[in-house]
């Protein structure tokens, strides 16, 4: 069975609870790739010979991340830091003393813009429910900011992966694997990027509080 056959099998449903769900796990505070998974179902979407929406796509990464981010956030107001403590044993290299101090310090000073522009950097997306509930922010303003977020962040990548799929797919044919390859490369470059970006100032940060601690 080649690749273009099996990804013909593949029901448009399955692509929408699986884009959701990653994407709502992740918001819930579980280090998942919800942006790999959402490109990939976007890149899906732009193949015209299969049936997958872009709409429907998007959609489900909007839904996953504001059910995720408001069940992280009720979970982190009544729980907090015994959550951190859970996820920081299971995933020590995303959940640590010095990555939560850092996100602390962005969603004190950022309030609801942390919780919006955070959607876009993977270890702000994954927090920002959950600390967000922890730290007491009003519910009504966090909710604002989560559902913007979203729509922004899921609905706002799906239409843009989907037309430049829908474009390259033209410079494609006959190497229809390759596009989807690309994005994912694609993804997966620019996300390790931003990570690079945010470790170091999460480094930074760490050591900026121990001295003053020393001092």
């Amino acid at each position: 069975m080649n690749v273009d056959h099996w990804l013909l099998t593949i029901p448009p449903v399955a692509v929408y609870l699986l884009a959701g769900a990653v994407v709502g796990l992740e918001s819930l505070g579980i280090p998942l790739p919800g942006e790999i998974v959402l490109v990939a179902a976007a890149v899906l979407s732009s193949r015209h010979e299969l049936a997958v929406s872009p709409h429907g796509v998007a959609i489900a990464g909007v839904l996953g991340a504001v059910i995720g981010d408001s069940i992280g956030y009720v979970v982190g107001r009544r729980y907090g830091d015994r959550l951190f403590g859970v996820l920081g044993r299971r995933f020590p290299d995303h959940v640590n003393d010095d990555v939560l101090a850092y996100a602390r310090h962005v969603f004190s000073r950022y309030g609801m813009a942390a919780v919006f522009f955070g959607r876009f950097v993977a270890l702000l997306r994954i927090f920002a429910g959950p600390l967000s509930g922890s730290m007491r922010m009003h519910y009504p303003r966090f909710l604002l900011a989560n559902v913007t977020g979203a729509i922004a962040w899921a609905a706002g990548t799906t239409y843009l992966v989907y037309y430049l799929g829908t474009a390259a797919e033209s410079w494609l044919k006959g190497f229809s694997f390759v596009g989807l390859g690309i994005a994912l490369a694609f993804g997966i470059t620019l996300s390790t990027l931003l990570r690079r970006h945010l470790q170091d100032n999460v480094r930074a940060y760490a050591e900026q509080r121990r001295s003053q601690e020393a001092a």
